[in-house]
């Protein structure tokens, strides 16, 4: 399986915190399944690291990983939480996309609300040839309350990521449902595991995979967990799919 969300570059952001921790990290990701992992740290606007940053903490991870005998490719990306000034950072080169394709770039809303300028944030990114993807719809307030609001995004072509441990009782039971509903609705084009550690989300992915399967059924599920994130790994096109209106 491939993971294209996930903060195992250590260091960088609030995700492992040592080489020591992220090879631990990578052994527990290998146990669950996982043979490629998109690093994604966080980016907030003149925070957290450059995408300079990121490729030589990568590189240096992927050496640790020969080293230590982990059959585990890590691939550039990162996690940038939405920001008026992404699609003029993006066009400035500044901007580091799923497995540094130019394609797909991994964003995150505040937890608590939508902003304003998200749609046209999104319009503005694919007018340069990049896909939105959003990260965990299934913890945002506002997504949670009226599944339209996500609906409206994807049909105007962003793509969504569901966490591993919202499909296993992880989180709140409101993120669980969630979670649920936007699978049988058609919003989701990835399970990602979001891990920042050994613990917590990272081992929930091998079960979240299993209950894809069966909510979704073999086909729907390889979808989501292999042959979308493939495509996004090498830049290809990623069709939306059904979507139902009928959205709660």
């Amino acid at each position: 399986m491939i993971d294209i969300h996930s903060h195992i570059l250590p260091g960088l952001d609030d995700g492992a915190a040592s080489m020591d921790e992220a090879i631990a990290m990578a052994r527990c990701a290998v146990m669950g399944g996982i043979r490629q992992m998109v690093a994604t740290p966080h980016v907030k606007t003149r925070l957290y690291p450059s995408r300079e940053a990121i490729m030589d903490v990568m590189t240096n991870l992927q050496k640790a990983l020969m080293n230590n005998g982990i059959s585990l490719i890590i691939l550039p990306g990162a996690e940038y939480r939405i920001d008026p000034e992404l699609p003029k950072r993006f066009s400035r080169g500044e901007l580091l996309t799923i497995n540094n394709k130019g394609r797909y770039l991994l964003v995150e809303l505040p937890d608590g609300y939508v902003p304003d300028y998200t749609s046209n944030v999104f319009q503005e990114l694919q007018q340069q040839g990049v896909t939105p993807i959003i990260a965990h719809p299934e913890r945002n307030n506002v997504f949670i309350r009226d599944h339209s609001r996500l609906y409206e995004l994807i049909a105007d072509g962003a793509l969504a990521q569901l966490t591993a441990g919202s499909l296993t009782g992880y989180f709140c039971p409101d993120v669980t449902v969630a979670a649920r509903a936007f699978l049988e609705h058609g919003s989701v084009h990835f399970i990602a595991s979001d891990a920042h550690s050994t613990s917590g989300q990272l081992p929930q992915f091998e079960p979240a995979a299993k209950e894809a399967v069966r909510l979704l059924g073999e086909e729907k599920g390889h979808r989501l967990l292999i042959a979308n994130p493939q495509r996004a790994i090498r830049g290809e096109f990623i069709e939306v799919g059904e979507l139902k209106k009928k959205v709660i």
